[in-house]
């Protein structure tokens, strides 16, 4: 299993372990892993890229909507955000882990923010100058 989805055995252990992946089917060395095993260690592989947290992952996995409630943060919990500076005076603060978003969905995200700033300030340009005429 490890592998054929590229993570570690030990990886894999863990995931078990943490109730993320059912446990192989047999006993010790009689074990043996099953294509549900793969598909469900690749679902994480691909969410885990996309920028979720194992926890979240785990909430998916049993059930939770694709969406959840907004969740309070607890005290003392690390999140790393992202900041990124659009324009002077214009910044997005992102964690795509809890927005659920890919690194190419962030991306995409700023670009789309950046060209309706752009636009924007295009057309404020433009009725400035119909003013002054």
């Amino acid at each position: 299993m490890a592998t054929l989805t590229g993570l570690t055995a030990r990886t894999v252990r863990y995931y078990i372990q943490q109730g993320l992946v059912d446990r192989p089917m047999g006993a010790k060395r009689g074990a043996y892993y099953e294509p549900r095993h793969l598909e469900q260690l690749l679902l994480i592989c691909r969410w885990t890229q996309a920028g979720l947290s194992l926890e979240r992952i785990k909430e998916l996995l049993d059930g939770a909507p694709d969406d959840p409630p907004p969740r309070r943060v607890q005290p003392g919990k690390v999140e790393v955000w992202s900041r990124v500076t659009l324009a002077d005076g214009l910044e997005v603060h992102v964690e795509p882990g809890r927005a659920g978003l890919s690194p190419e969905q962030v991306r995409a995200l700023v670009r789309g923010i950046t060209d309706m700033y752009r636009q924007l300030r295009t057309e404020s340009q433009a009725a400035s100058r119909d003013d002054e005429s």
